[in-house]
């Protein structure tokens, strides 16, 4: 009996007029919107290698160890075409210097190239899911029970020897075909449309990332869907059902997750701690200038470092980025000065070090209270919502969620600390190459080189899990619920 219901539910779905809109529609959608966030993509990651490229090059142009410049490039997300989460909204491009430890807010962020992009920015393939297929869930939904009580058909349905949970079931199971058949349809689209650019390649873990978003979608939907069945068992008439429907399709896909961004502020007023922390960082650099006085006190060095009183054959001429002359060698007649220059800077470059750490952890520690804690407020805010549940979830399977971005930045940390031991084996920092180039050039041929990994697939999974929980959750109690005003209700 149960296959019956089914049967006869799924085929009244397939053939309205609803379910051939909810086909067009997301399809349209998805497709469209696939073709410019791939466009998008594409000329990400064509900027992507030229800056790689750039950079490069200013790190070879460098002679001695001192004029080294290094950054780094968080290349493009392929799976930031389901969801961009904070891919594109944090920049990517790090300075990796031994005196300073790169940190989420250094990231500098470049406007798009497109500028209707910065108009519809976060439309991504899950906005459309989020949005479009909640909607049509419900639609599919606020008659499911009212609509048949209304024409007189659920009488006849319960007089024959069927359980009540059974027709709820069979609702449910044909209603979520349906709602699927788009999602699967559209991606299928996507696929296509990838294979076709060849821009994006995707890995096996790819494939399981996005399958993890199948799986939140489906969930998700189920969500709103068994709202509308709850709407539809509580009511009487479909017109009442769908005008509930749509007022809680309102206020919790279009109103919450936006109102959420704009409430009471726990951190309160931030600036003082913010102006603590910036005192608080340059009495620990006043320490560099103090070392600096009391160096020069003691050794024959004078005027201003780093060049002193030495004499150079070049010397003086700056460049747009504020770097001084790249090669310089010292003078015969300042020979006799060259080991306290090397002195100085083999000690003063490990203050630096020892210093730019104390700095990180204040800095972080300030921002844990200020700008994160706000952060995961309003997360939790939103969390409220299924359609918050859904976006986290989503950016989490691929990546693009806060957790990916600190990702990114410890790599980054990491890369520092090779570079500072990379130092440390050349023993540049005490070296006569670290600011002349008398005895020759640095050949950087072993330099280390920056790799960065997203994480890997289980890791996306394990911090998609607590929203997947939720929305489970959410979901349990939803057919509860229902099946237990549907067992009651007169028909």
């Amino acid at each position: 009996m149960l296959r019956t219901i089914i049967r006869q539910e799924l085929l009244a779905h397939l053939m309205s007029a609803r379910f051939f809109a909810a086909v067009i529609i997301t399809l349209l959608l998805v497709v469209a919107n696939a073709v410019v966030l791939l466009e998008d993509y594409e000329r990400r990651l064509d900027r992507y290698s030229h800056q790689e490229n750039v950079h490069r090059e200013k790190a070879q142009e460098a002679k001695t160890y001192s004029f080294l410049k290094l950054y780094v490039e968080r290349p493009p997300n392929p799976l930031g075409l389901f969801s961009s989460g904070l891919d594109k909204r944090l920049g990517g491009t790090l300075e990796i210097y031994h005196g300073s430890v790169p940190m989420i807010s250094n990231a500098s962020a470049r406007s798009l190239d497109n500028p209707f992009l910065n108009l519809f920015s976060k439309i991504d393939l899950v906005f459309i899911f989020q949005v479009v297929l909640s909607l049509i869930a419900l639609l599919f939904a606020y008659d499911a029970i009212a609509g048949d009580r209304e024409a007189g058909t659920l009488r006849l349905v319960v007089s024959h020897p069927v359980r009540r949970g059974s027709i709820l079931l069979a609702k449910y199971i044909s209603a979520m075909i349906c709602l699927l058949l788009p999602v699967l349809m559209s991606l299928l689209m996507v696929m296509l449309l990838l294979s076709i650019s060849g821009s994006i390649q995707l890995s096996g873990q790819d494939f399981v990332r996005i399958g993890g978003i199948v799986l939140t979608t489906s969930i998700y939907l189920s969500v709103f869907y068994l709202i509308g069945l709850l709407i539809s068992t509580m009511t009487r008439r479909t017109a009442t059902s769908l005008m509930l429907c749509m007022f809680v399709w309102v206020i919790s896909v279009l109103v919450y997750p936006n109102w959420s961004r704009f409430t009471i502020d726990p951190v309160g007023d931030t600036q003082a701690e913010r102006t603590s922390t910036e005192e608080h960082v340059n009495q620990i650099w006043e320490e560099v200038d103090r070392e600096e006085q009391r160096f020069i006190a003691n050794s024959p060095l004078e005027e201003d470092p780093p060049w002193f009183n030495l004499s150079y054959h070049e010397q003086g001429r700056s460049y747009g980025d504020g770097r001084q002359m790249l090669t310089s060698k010292v003078k015969a007649k300042s020979e006799h000065l060259v080991p306290h220059v090397q002195k100085y800077h083999q000690t003063m470059e490990a203050l630096r070090i020892r210093l730019a750490e104390q700095t990180a952890l204040i800095r972080k520690q300030n921002l844990d209270k200020t700008t994160f804690r706000e952060a995961r407020w309003h997360e939790h805010l939103m969390k409220l919502s299924p359609a918050g549940l859904y976006t986290f979830a989503a950016s989490a399977w691929a990546g693009t969620d806060l957790d990916g971005m600190f990702d990114y930045v410890d790599a980054a940390q990491q890369y520092r600390r090779s570079i500072i031991d990379y130092f440390h084996e050349k023993k540049a920092f005490g070296s006569r190459q670290w600011f002349d180039t008398s005895k020759g050039e640095v050949d950087w041929w072993d330099l280390p080189q920056f790799r960065y990994e997203r994480a890997d697939v289980w890791e996306n999974a394990t911090r998609a899990f607590p929203e997947l929980f939720l929305l489970l959750l959410i979901n349990t109690v939803l057919f509860t619920v229902a099946f237990l005003l549907f067992v009651k209700i007169e028909v």
